[in-house]
């Protein structure tokens, strides 16, 4: 789903540049961790408990490590990254320095307003991910952040009001709300935003609460097959690709062996400049010392960075990619 900043022959260009990095085995995606500080507090993760003081070891400018990878697509991540007040100056000095990208932002949205949003849109991003797992105060438990949900779903409409036309829920899939993910679908069609899903992990903290047991896998069985109906009716919505979808099911029951690619197409910068091949593993050098990973055999999270990568190229995913939440 891209904006509609971006014209239809914007994409040959963008292809060429996914061959060209492809060819080198250079990463066709850097996340940037602009920070590890949140003001949510999820039980999934521990980044809430970060000390304030680390802010002195972020990074001020992220534009030599991005002229350095020159990567297709840039993710401005964290922590939760809105809590960077120079976050425009970090956005716009990257925008300058590499001419063939697409950004993102992803966001929990408790601290993101239209007005913010706006001032980042004009800094050069080009989509906001909105982390979205349940539609009702649900959320806001998980997250910590009492009206959450409420905030999102008027702030969403206003973000569009402004002419920001590229936004994503984010959804985790985990066992307690396999049974809400066709009904955010539906809510994000009705706001004429997308959807993108990722698989629960207890990587980050060893909290299992979220996996879904064999005994459920059915269920989420007919839930992925629900959402993959709803694509073929109807691209633009749920964006991750019919592949990463069918393979879900895989993962859950403990059937995914391929080696993971993160680190080759894919990789993560903390806020000191640190490389690291996937979110959840320890730093190994700086960027500058930058080094091309290796496939590993690891499969403790089956993320969309980890099965998006290993997508192959369908007709299917590129009437994903040219296809748009509005079009009915």
């Amino acid at each position: 789903m891209l904006s509609a900043r971006f014209a239809p022959w914007d994409v040959p260009i963008f292809l060429a540049k996914y061959a060209y990095l492809t060819l080198v085995r250079k990463p066709i995606l850097v996340h940037f961790e602009v920070t590890l500080r949140c003001n949510a507090h999820c039980n999934f993760c521990d980044y809430w408990k970060t000390d304030s003081s680390e802010r002195d070891n972020e990074l001020k400018s992220y534009a030599d490590a991005a002229r350095f990878f020159n990567p297709m697509m840039i993710t401005w991540t964290g922590g939760e990254p809105t809590l960077r007040r120079d976050l425009e100056d970090l956005v716009s000095a990257v925008d300058r320095a590499i001419r063939v990208k697409y950004m993102t932002l992803i966001t929990h949205g408790g601290t993101l307003t239209p007005e913010r949003a706006q001032s980042l849109w004009d800094a050069g991003v080009n989509q906001f991910n909105i982390s979205l797992d349940f539609l009702d105060e649900r959320h806001d438990e998980a997250r910590g952040i009492p009206g959450l949900v409420s905030k999102i779903m008027r702030n969403v409409p206003a973000m569009r009001e402004r002419g920001i036309d590229a936004i994503r829920f984010n959804t985790v899939i985990k066992r307690s709300n396999v049974g809400e993910l066709v009904s955010i679908v539906n809510r994000a069609a009705e706001l004429g935003v997308g959807v993108n899903f990722s698989c629960y992990t207890d990587n980050k903290n060893g909290n299992a609460e979220g996996l879904i047991p064999a005994s459920e896998v059915r269920m989420l069985e007919e839930v992925i097959e629900e959402l993959l109906a709803f694509k073929r009716e109807r691209r633009g919505i749920i964006t991750n690709s019919d592949y990463y979808l069918e393979q879900i099911p895989r993962y859950v029951r403990g059937e995914t062996s391929e080696p993971c690619r993160s680190g080759i197409r894919t990789i993560h910068l903390d806020p000191a400049g640190y490389v690291k091949r996937c979110p959840d593993f320890p730093v190994d050098f700086h960027w500058r010392d930058f080094r091309k990973y290796e496939p590993v055999n690891c499969n403790a999270c089956y993320y969309a960075c980890r099965g998006e990568a290993q997508a192959p190229l369908r007709l299917s995913r590129i009437r994903d990619v040219m296809a748009s939440p509005f079009d009915r």
